[in-house]
């Protein structure tokens, strides 16, 4: 490690802004805090104020901790507001998302970010938002990711005039070269430090919110006053001398990780094959649809990884001889992702979004709130089929990996359901396959979603074992298979799927 920190994050923007935090003398959690707020500019289409994210801390080489500030369900439904279908194209596949105010969750990235920072947080916070105002009031250039990114979301951010302003220029959609500037996300963050959050759960701000909503939406002001950040303890699994910390309930992420890496170590594999990992993906997702039943039962997927299912599980992998798939989630998954290691030991990996945005802008705060009601995997039940406020589930999964008591390795990826094969691969290829950290990030992926095997360039898919599996083979590396971004005491690898970039501080 130099003599700052290692960061790793979705845009160069994000790796400078937590760079300076670090240098000016604020430690992992406030560089990862400016980091997230400048990423609500340099990955809009990825994440944004009024989204919901999950970190995982380290303080001073104590033991792993979890803030939850993602999403709720509203306490009311009405599948009657505006909720309506857009599709987006990738090029080897399509996927429909559902935009609208009525895909509007109970928000909680300020909140849970501004709450991290007072509990852990060294610098002020009109400083670690410095470089969010910069960002925001001088512009950043599109790159050629993100302007890749716009054009796959432009269904989206061309649902409704209110985006006109800042996505188009000359009536056309902003490209690579433009500058992207949001002088109301100044406005916004301005006011968040001189009022704080409360200004937007119960204040002021929260009667603006609702007269952009109006009454095309399943919200309450209930809702945001009673929205919660929960500290959570992490899952852990011991793997081949390491300890593996990853998110629990109500996420499935991590869950379902820990699930898969248990099967990994008491099958006791030397050495595995691409269909070793393939029936686990597809036990791991069987196992995930025999416990979670229920939509009100939020903790239901911690079922998996108790004795009797489990041991259910290991006993088809020793004898399973083909795959009966499970049922397919999809999403194209606009999470954004940062791992922070500081020269003190703190350690941050946190996974932030905003979906892929409801389709409209508030004008007066520069800001598109989230769609997450209208993802499918974040809905696995089906749409309007909750009873109650709880917290949605999620694949986020943050990771920590110590060894001896240190962090050896802080990952975590966006992607949406395919945050869980991005993270496992990588996690595999450090601790089984003892890759570096740049190739373990950048080795091809694969991922199964219900009968479809989706893989990178560069993996001998073994198809005599694969009767009823549909294989689409994608012909360059994509976005679609995560974006890892990750850092360990000599390394910051950015994944080049999602414009990752790390740095050695």
């Amino acid at each position: 490690m130099k003599k700052y920190g290692n960061i790793s994050t979705g845009s160069i923007e994000s790796s400078l802004a937590a760079e300076e935090i670090l240098k000016f003398g604020g430690n992992a959690f406030d560089a990862a805090i400016a980091a997230v707020f400048v990423s609500m500019s340099s990955e809009f289409a990825l994440t944004g104020a009024f989204g919901g994210g999950v970190l995982m801390g380290i303080e001073n080489n104590s033991s792993p901790f979890i803030y939850d500030f993602f999403v709720d369900y509203p306490s009311k439904k009405n599948p009657n507001k505006e909720f309506k279908s857009i599709e987006v194209d990738f090029g080897e596949t399509t996927q429909s998302f559902y935009v609208g105010k009525g895909s509007i969750a109970v928000p909680g990235n300020i909140k849970g970010l501004i709450d991290v920072h007072k509990n852990h947080g060294k610098l002020p916070f009109s400083d670690i938002l410095k470089p969010a105002i910069e960002y925001a009031k001088n512009g950043i250039p599109i790159s050629s990711y993100q302007a890749y990114i716009l054009k796959i979301i432009k269904p989206i951010i061309s649902y409704d005039v209110s985006c006109q302003d800042l996505f188009y220029k000359n009536n056309k959609l902003i490209n690579e070269g433009d500058v992207f500037k949001n002088d109301a996300f100044v406005d916004f963050l301005n006011i968040l430090i001189s009022k704080g959050y409360d200004y937007f759960y119960q204040g002021p701000g929260l009667d603006l919110i609702f007269n952009f909503l109006g009454k095309n939406s399943n919200l309450t002001k209930n809702d945001f006053n009673s929205y919660q950040v929960y500290k959570r303890t992490p899952l852990s699994l011991n793997f081949n001398n390491y300890t593996i910390f990853s998110n629990p309930a109500p996420s499935y992420g991590g869950t379902l990780i820990t699930f898969l890496l248990k099967l990994f170590k008491n099958t006791n594999l030397k050495e595995y094959t691409l269909y070793d990992l393939i029936k686990c993906m597809n036990l791991s997702s069987l196992a995930r649809e025999e416990v979670c039943l229920n939509p009100d039962n939020e903790n239901e997927i911690s079922g998996i990884l108790s004795e009797k299912i489990y041991n259910k599980y290991e006993q088809l992998f020793n004898k399973q001889s083909s795959i009966d798939v499970a049922n397919p989630l999809n999403g194209f998954g606009s999470t954004t992702h940062l791992s922070i290691l500081d020269n003190n030991g703190n350690a941050v990996s946190i996974t932030t979004t905003n979906g892929e945005g409801c389709g409209s802008i508030i004008p007066e705060y520069g800001i598109m709130m989230n769609n997450m009601l209208g993802e499918h995997d974040l809905n696995p039940f089906g749409f309007h089929k909750w009873n109650k406020k709880r917290r949605l589930p999620t694949m986020m999964s943050p990771t920590i990996i110590t060894k001896n008591s240190k962090a050896k390795y802080i990952l975590g990826s966006g992607g949406s359901n395919r945050i869980r094969s991005a993270n496992i691969q990588v996690i595999l290829n450090l601790l089984f396959k003892n890759m570096n950290l740049s190739e373990a990030i950048n080795a091809p992926r694969v991922h199964l979603e219900g009968n479809t095997l989706f893989h990178e360039p560069g993996v001998l898919i073994p198809n005599e074992k694969l009767k009823n599996i549909i294989v689409n083979s994608f012909r360059n590396k994509n976005l679609f298979f995560g974006g890892v971004n990750a850092v360990s005491n000599n390394l910051a690898v950015g994944d080049s799927r999602r414009g990752g970039h790390g740095i050695i501080c």
